[in-house]
């Protein structure tokens, strides 16, 4: 479940390089290291390990059945993980906790029109001509995790996107949602902040489809014929409030061990990140007939789909029956971890990590990245063989319901945050490969270390992934100056390939967003219209994001390498000048915005003197870690520092869990990230005192982390 899942991605046409099979020559010196020359020996060493073959083997065997969180299925593969783990040589167990989730016991939607006469009744099989996996009878029908249960009748009314302003934009047509069931689409933001909204108004229901507009026919060619959405595809998805918090209903903040007191854990069924009022996915196919009996006003601009009919907003011409029995109980799920212990800082931890648990076969989400994952812990077994061990302790972990709300990870980095406050990295990958085009998102002081990465791997198109992730970048904002488009970067720097900000929606958020562990996310993306769909499936995989599973080498070179530089380095390789600029950037935009939304008595001063401070502190940080002190434990742990004092202990407001004042999840976006989240929610909502109070902790924050800086110079 990431967002990058629906990025629009134009490959170059593939083919297979003879150079994907060269050496590319490492640099002869790199940001953290006293000598690289050892470290370019063990790169060389670990790069010629994974492979494509076993990739694709992997792949299959992660995929061969439906593996819904908790299922027998899902155990199985956490089995198989747990064997590869072994094998490379990692201290591997497999921790299970015992979690709130819902499984559908009935998903029925019955649409009919004023005189009575049905309209449609669903939801329909998801089905097309010859896919050898869609009539497995392990296949789950498709609902929405943590929805409740609900029987409900009433009419509809057709919110767009289901975003604040398309809500607005109701208000201003006079239409209210208060009693009915709110037809949205999916995209722009995560399914449930759709939710959210309309319970917030009154909603009794929400149904949730995918336009063909957003992922299927209006792209092109529909699978099996090509890789968008066919009509019968339903994209399934919890709907849990995971900008509230993450993880297990009934315990944040704690891990839901079995054992667990059930004095220790709150009423699930209330939670904070529950919603209140039920939702179900649908197919284009099944919505169509909805949309096209709806009568009212015709939709204002952009909200038109790419059904062939005009579409209204209603309410009037056809009333829903929605039934959803949800079978609600605490279930066993199952995270595989492994460790090598590190010979010389084992107390600092890196993690590498990637969920298991799919909706149905989750080829390309999430098993791409564990085939890929797998592929890396195989490379680096090989070098435990030839007698290699990392300075720092290196972790692997295969994530258990992450589809459900980052569960596993949440629990585990719960149970661990002591531990973790060591931690010096966790990497991510989810949806590891769709298509060709590398892409990265990453704190501020990890994206020169993600691009370093990506310039010394060799990618299936020729030269370096960083070579083809830059020409990838060119291509899209060629296309979009064609067609007239914003670019999706503005601000983007010429010089650089961009590196995105962190929001949520996979398994970094416990560690950056909660416990402040600087992290990253990787992928490779394309065009990829079968998200979390019975189609999601090996079949589809092998029509079209990666025939040869050379993109999963890649990424597996690529993944392997974040764990082994960081595990290595002699300095940490943070790079605190870029952070220090883009807290300037934040700033900047955030009191534009206050400027141009009119909220007054916001004085952003001391902030951007706080962030000038961090600035010139980091850059005297950053010649000390060039010249790599004889001892750099005592700069390593001031570097990790900094991390740890842009937390703030209350947390942002309404939603304590999340404590990082840079990055967050917003609280009407879900999946993207709201910088200065305190702040700029605050002047969203023209609630000038609380951006005033906020923009205080903000602050702080930047001064305690300047402050550590500076110490660290002297």
């Amino acid at each position: 479940m990431n967002l990058r899942a629906f990025a629009v991605c134009f490959p170059v046409s593939l083919f297979m390089a003879s150079a994907f099979a060269q050496s590319i020559a490492p640099p002869s010196s790199l940001f953290g290291y006293r000598d690289f020359s050892a470290q370019a020996r063990i790169d060389e060493e670990f790069l010629a390990v994974p492979s494509a073959k076993l990739a694709g083997e992997e792949l299959k065997v992660l995929t061969a059945a439906p593996h819904i969180a908790a299922s027998k299925e899902d155990h199985d593969t956490a089995l198989y993980v747990a064997s590869k783990f072994k094998a490379a040589g990692l201290q591997t167990e497999i921790i299970p906790y015992k979690v709130w989730l819902n499984l559908p016991k009935q998903i029925s939607v019955t649409a009919t029109d004023a005189n009575g006469k049905t309209l449609m009744s669903g939801p329909t099989r998801e089905h097309v001509d010859g896919d050898p996996y869609q009539d497995d009878p392990r296949v789950v029908t498709a609902f929405n995790g943590s929805s409740p249960s609900g029987d409900i009748t009433a009419e509809v009314v057709y919110a767009n996107y289901g975003r604040p302003e398309d809500f607005k934009k109701l208000d201003d047509l006079g239409i209210s949602v208060k009693g009915k069931i709110v037809l949205v689409r999916y995209g722009q933001n995560f399914r449930g902040v759709k939710v959210y909204i309309a319970q917030q108004r009154g909603a009794a229901g929400v149904i949730i489809y995918s336009d063909p507009a957003d992922d299927g026919y209006y792209r092109g060619d529909t699978y099996p014929n090509g890789p968008w959405r066919p009509e019968t595809g339903i994209q399934r998805g919890a709907v849990q409030y995971l900008f509230k918090y993450s993880g297990d209903a009934s315990t944040p903040g704690i891990a839901a061990k079995p054992d667990l007191p059930e004095s220790q854990r709150i009423n699930p069924v209330t939670a904070p990140n529950m919603p209140q009022i039920p939702a179900t996915p649908l197919s284009y196919h099944d919505a169509a007939p909805i949309l096209k009996a709806l009568s009212g006003p015709a939709v204002p601009q952009g909200w038109q789909g790419a059904l062939p009919f005009t579409y209204h907003i209603g309410p009037g011409g056809v009333k829903v029956h929605m039934v959803l029995k949800q079978d609600f109980a605490y279930r066993t799920i199952w995270d595989v971890i492994g460790k090598i212990k590190g010979t010389e800082w084992p107390e600092e931890w890196v993690i590498a990590g990637n969920h298991r648990d799919a909706w149905v076969y989750g080829a390309v989400d999430p098993n791409s990245g564990t085939a890929a994952m797998l592929e890396a812990v195989h490379g680096i077994g090989q070098l435990l063989k030839s007698g290699w061990k990392p300075k720092r302790t290196l972790i692997f972990a295969s994530w258990d319901a992450e589809e459900e709300g980052l569960i596993g990870s949440t629990e585990w980095a719960e149970e661990n945050a002591a531990a973790l406050q060591h931690a010096v990295a966790y990497f991510n990958t989810d949806v590891g490969v769709s298509g060709p085009n590398f892409d990265a998102a990453a704190v501020p002081s990890l994206k020169q270390f993600i691009r370093e990465i990506a310039k010394e791997v060799p990618s299936p198109h020729g030269g370096t992934v960083y070579d083809q992730w830059r020409k990838s970048e060119a291509e899209e904002a060629s296309r979009r100056r064609l067609m007239n488009e914003n670019p999706i970067h503005p601000a983007a720097r010429e010089t650089e390939v961009r590196v995105g900000d962190l929001g949520s929606g996979s398994d970094y958020t416990p560690f950056i967003q909660h416990l402040g562990v600087p992290s990253t996310d990787i992928g490779s993306q394309g065009p990829y219209g079968v998200y979390h769909s019975v189609f999601d499936n090996y079949n589809w995989f092998v029509k079209n994001a990666d025939p040869d599973f050379a993109f999963e080498q890649q990424q597996a070179r690529i993944f392997g390498l974040e764990a082994l530089h960081m595990a290595d380095a002699d300095v940490l390789p943070y790079d605190y000048i870029t952070y220090g600029k883009e807290l300037t950037e934040y700033l900047s935009a955030a009191r534009k915005k206050a400027e141009d939304e009119k909220v007054s008595g916001l004085d952003f001063s001391p902030a951007l003197a706080a962030a000038q401070k961090f600035i010139s502190a980091a850059e005297a940080v950053y010649q000390k870690q060039r010249s790599i002190p004889s001892d750099p434990q005592p700069l390593n742990a001031q570097l990790r520092q900094v991390e740890s004092d842009l937390l703030s202990p209350a947390g942002l407001p309404n939603r304590p869990w999340f404590k990082h004042t840079i990055y967050a999840p917003g609280e009407y976006t879900g999946y993207a990230a709201v910088v200065i989240p305190g702040v700029n929610e605050a002047i969203d909502a023209k609630d000038s005192a609380r951006a005033s109070a906020q923009l205080t902790i903000l602050t702080e924050a930047i001064n305690r982390a300047a402050n550590t800086l500076e110490a660290a110079a002297r």
